[in-house]
C-alpha cells in the first residue's frame, strides 16, 4: 500500500550572522585598536633607534665595536632602558605624576573631540587652535574682569569660553554651507586671525595687567578658577573633559542630530536626496566642534595658566588633530589618545631631566604613531598577524573633494 502523502523535508534553521566586521571574526573597533597598539609599538621602536643614535655612550662604544661589540649593545640597551624608564615613571610613577599626565591630557581630549566630531560630519577642522584661543579670550576676560558670586563666576566663564569657540567654529560652518568655502582654508586663516587678535588685545587697557609692559592679563580671580585636586595641578576641568566625551558619544550614537551628522559625513549627496539639510549639518557640526575647542581654552586659562598670555594655546589645537586621528574619530578613542599624549608630554619632561634625552623625542613619538595609524596597510605588512577591517568603520573627513 503506497503512501501518497509527501513529507516535507525539515528546514535547518539558518543561524543569525554575528555582528562582526572583520574577516577574523573581530569587530572593526577591535581591529582598529590592534592597529593603533601596533603603531604605538612601532613608534617606540623608532624612538629607541633615535635614542641609540644620539647617545654619547653608544657612540663612544661604537668606536671600538670590532674589538668589543657587546659593549655597544650594552650601551644601547642601557640608553633605551633608562630613557623609557624615566618616560614611564614621569608619566605614571606616582600620584603627582599621574595627576600631571591627566592635566596635560585635559585640553587635548576636548580639542581632540572638536576635531573628531567634525571628522564624523566629513569636515577637517584644522581650526581648533583658533577656536581654543577665542574661547580662552572670553573665558579669561570674564574670569579676571567680572565680579560674580562664587560658583556662578566659574560657570559663566566656562559658558563664555564655549560661546567664543562656538562662534569661531560657526563662522566656518556658515561659510561652508552658504558659499562652499573649504573648511581647511577657512580654519587655517581664522587660526591666524585669532592669534593676532589675542596679541593685540593683550596690548589694550582692558586686557593688559596694570604695571606690566609685557603681554599678560590680570590673574583670573579665585572664584572663576577650576577647583584643584590636592596639591597637584589637576583641576575640575578634567571631569568636564570626560563629560564632554560622553556628550559627544550620546550626540553621535543616540540623537537624531548625530545620525544626520554621520549620514552627511558618509555621503552628503545621498543625505541630501533623503531630505537632510547638508548645510545645516555642517553648521551644527562646526558650532559644536568650536564649543568643544573653546572648552579646552577655558580649561587652560581657568585651570592651568590663570593669566591670559599669547602662549595660552601652545600647540594644543594642532596636537588635537593627531589625538583625533589616533582615536579614529571616536569619543572613547579620542579620550584614550588624549591620555596617551598627556602621559608622553608629562613623562617627556622627566625623561629630559634624568637622561638628557631631548624633549622633542616625545613629539617624534607622537608624529610616528599618527603616521602608522594613518597607514594601516603598512602596519599590517610589518605585523602580518593583524586582521583586516571590513566595512566603512568610522567616517573621517573626505579631503579636498568632499
Amino acid at each position: 500500500m503506497s503512501n501518497d502523502t509527501a513529507t516535507e523535508p525539515e528546514q535547518t534553521p539558518v543561524p543569525a550572522t554575528p555582528a562582526k566586521e572583520s574577516g577574523s571574526g573581530l569587530p572593526n573597533w577591535a581591529v582598529q585598536g590592534l592597529v593603533s597598539l601596533s603603531a604605538i609599538v612601532l613608534a617606540l621602536v623608532v624612538g629607541a633607534i633615535l635614542i641609540i643614535i644620539g647617545d654619547e655612550d653608544v657612540q663612544a662604544a661604537a668606536g671600538y665595536f670590532g674589538a668589543a661589540p657587546l659593549d655597544t649593545v650594552e650601551a644601547a640597551l642601557t640608553a633605551v632602558g633608562e630613557a623609557y624608564k624615566a618616560l614611564f615613571l614621569g608619566a605614571v610613577g606616582g600620584v603627582d605624576q599621574i595627576a600631571e599626565s591627566l592635566t596635560q591630557a585635559t585640553p587635548l581630549i576636548c580639542g581632540g573631540l572638536a576635531v573628531s566630531l567634525a571628522f564624523r560630519a566629513g569636515l577637517f577642522n584644522i581650526g581648533a587652535q583658533g577656536q581654543l584661543i577665542i574661547g580662552a579670550i572670553l573665558a579669561g576676560y570674564v574670569g579676571f574682569a567680572w565680579n560674580l558670586p562664587p560658583g556662578l563666576h566659574l560657570l559663566v566663564a566656562i559658558i563664555a569660553g564655549l560661546i567664543g569657540g562656538a562662534l569661531w567654529g560657526g563662522v566656518v560652518g556658515v561659510l561652508k554651507a552658504r558659499t562652499g568655502a573649504h573648511e581647511v582654508i577657512v580654519t587655517i586663516m581664522l587660526n591666524y586671525v585669532a592669534i593676532y587678535l589675542l596679541q593685540w588685545l593683550l596690548t589694550t587697557t582692558a586686557f593688559k595687567r596694570p604695571g606690566r609692559d609685557d603681554p599678560i592679563s590680570p590673574i583670573v580671580k579665585p572664584d572663576a578658577q577650576f577647583p584643584q585636586f590636592g596639591d597637584t595641578r589637576l583641576h575640575g576641568g578634567f571631569l568636564l573633559a570626560l563629560l564632554a566625551a560622553v556628550f559627544v558619544w550620546w550626540l553621535l550614537n543616540r540623537s537624531t542630530v548625530g545620525f544626520e551628522l554621520r549620514a552627511v559625513g558618509a555621503n552628503a549627496d545621498a543625505s541630501r536626496t533623503a531630505g537632510m539639510s547638508v548645510g545645516r549639518a555642517y553648521v551644527i557640526a562646526m558650532v559644536i566642534a568650536g564649543a568643544l575647542a573653546g572648552l579646552a581654552g577655558s580649561q587652560q586659562v581657568l585651570g592651568t595658566d590663570l593669566p591670559l598670555t599669547d602662549g595660552v594655546a601652545a600647540t594644543i589645537g594642532f596636537d588635537a588633530i593627531t589625538v583625533a586621528l589616533l582615536g579614529r574619530g571616536t569619543p572613547l578613542g579620542t579620550v584614550l589618545a588624549g591620555l596617551l599624549f598627556g602621559a608622553l608630554n608629562a613623562g617627556g619632561l622627566q625623561m629630559q631631566l634624568q637622561t638628557q634625552t631631548p624633549l622633542t623625542l616625545t613629539t617624534v613619538l607622537q608624529a610616528v604613531i599618527v603616521l602608522f595609524v594613518a597607514a594601516p596597510a603598512l602596519v599590517r605588512s610589518i605585523f602580518r598577524f593583524l586582521p583586516k577591517e571590513r566595512g566603512t568603520g568610522p567616517v573621517l573627513a573626505k579631503g579636498w573633494n568632499g
